[in-house]
């Protein structure tokens, strides 16, 4: 596997669920500075995006930080997630995945980032921390 950059982003994020037929959150999509994505599937609304943005419902994972892989990574490219997944499950690091058109985005715990960090590290790849806002 290739050294890959990662960007590890301020602020907090929620993982949100929703009901299937929910009306997205007014505003959400307003947000510009930072990750979010919305997901609809016939069973469920999920929606990640910065902890500061009010979001209804109860059904609300708090507390997860925003790794990014520096990209844009080609669609040729093979294993990219597989490996980051890989080094952080070796590390008891849990984590909640996505990809985007141009990168690959991993949410871990803030309570696991120090580890997530060191274990990326210690796999070659270079972690960019973003000092907090």
């Amino acid at each position: 596997m290739k050294r890959l950059i990662v960007d590890v982003r301020p602020g907090e994020y929620t993982v949100t669920r929703l009901a299937a037929d929910a009306p997205l959150p007014a505003g959400l999509l307003d947000l510009t500075d930072a990750l979010v994505s919305v997901t609809r599937t016939p069973d469920e609304l999920s929606i990640i995006a910065p902890s500061s943005f009010a979001m209804p419902g109860d059904d609300a994972e708090k507390g997860w930080r925003l790794l990014t892989v520096r990209g844009p990574l080609e669609f040729t490219l093979t294993g990219i997630m597989a490996a980051l997944a890989g080094e952080l499950a070796a590390a008891g690091v849990s984590l909640f995945a996505l990809s985007t058109y141009d990168t690959d985005h991993l949410l871990v715990k803030h309570s696991d980032l120090g580890r997530a960090v060191l274990a990326l590290r210690a796999a070659g790849h270079e972690l960019v921390v973003a000092p907090e806002v």
